[in-house]
């Protein structure tokens, strides 16, 4: 009996010595992480995956960089000072004038409103509330050149509210005012739908927090809505500006693109460019590399942007 009890005690430290020893090992066969190593890659999932990695750079490359590169040596192609003497260009000062003023309109009116039609959406339940939402969405889906001809047919010279505004004075269709209505209402879903989300995600725990201690609507949305939505509200206001200076259909329409009156940047480039000989192509070239060094500017300022609004 003796015998027997002093030797299980030896097989049960030798079995755990033994599991023991076992268990490193097993640790140490799957890794620092505790996981099995996955098999091994075959060389048809690499190369698949390096064909597409290719395809989708070319696709961009094609897309993006090609034409901008072209843009970039039309315009330079001659040297620096034929680039000077189109921006000296009385007509190019007054598009970019008049693009400066329509856009700046038009983010302020999508900024004030936008703000506006969020918090209605997400704070508050009213007949209709659907239907507005779905509304928003409409000039994203609908091209902008029937959006300057429905302004035509609302605001023209023709129909009843065009023909009151010209009797009494205030031109809206090929003037300032259709540039800006225009622009608007292309750029509308933008703010709205980048403030959205982030109203939805903060709830409304404080707003009624702060609305039990007295604080009134006002104060409420300095100190609470606010600060909430600033970096989604910077991140739309940014959008909608680099949409209202790009646009081109719906601009087309209703301004008429009179040189020195009614014309954008963009209307300039069109304009420019089906006109003969080089200084109008030239003109056009300047112009259209002038909209993509605003473009490159708008696309860092928005992933400068994009990560604080993500924190």
């Amino acid at each position: 009996m003796t015998d027997v009890d002093t030797a299980a005690p030896g097989r049960s430290a030798q079995a755990a010595g033994s599991s023991g020893g076992a268990r490193p090992g097993r640790s140490g066969r799957l890794g620092r992480r505790g996981r099995r190593p996955g098999p091994p890659r075959s060389a048809g999932s690499v190369a698949v995956r390096w064909v597409l990695r290719l395809l989708a750079v070319g696709y961009v490359l094609s897309l993006v960089a090609l034409p901008v590169l072209t843009v970039a040596r039309r315009t330079f192609g001659h040297g620096l000072q034929p680039v000077l003497d189109a921006l000296a260009n009385p007509d190019l000062q007054s598009a970019a004038r008049l693009g400066v003023v329509v856009a700046g309109l038009s983010v302020l009116i999508n900024t004030v409103f936008g703000v506006g039609i969020a918090v209605l959406l997400v704070r508050y339940r009213f007949p209709g509330r659907r239907l507005l939402d779905a509304v928003i969405d409409l000039p994203v889906s609908v091209s902008p050149v029937v959006v300057g001809i429905a302004l035509i047919l609302v605001y023209g010279r023709n129909s009843p509210i065009g023909g009151w505004l010209e009797a009494h004075g205030i031109q809206v269709i090929f003037a300032t005012p259709a540039l800006v209505l225009a622009t608007v209402i292309v750029a509308l879903p933008l703010v709205v739908r980048e403030v959205v989300p982030v109203l939805e995600e903060a709830g409304i725990e404080q707003d009624q927090a702060a609305e039990s201690l007295g604080a009134s609507a006002w104060q409420r949305f300095v100190r609470i809505t606010l600060p909430t939505i600033r970096w989604a509200l910077a991140y739309g206001v940014v959008l909608s500006l680099a949409r209202s200076l790009g646009e081109f259909g719906a601009v087309r329409v209703v301004s008429g693109s009179v040189a020195g009156q009614s014309q954008t940047p963009t209307l300039f480039v069109n304009d420019a460019y089906q006109e003969f000989g080089p200084v109008a192509e030239q003109s056009a070239f300047t112009a259209a590399f002038a909209l993509m060094l605003v473009a490159v500017l708008f696309i860092v300022v928005i992933a400068w942007l994009r990560p604080k609004e993500k924190n």
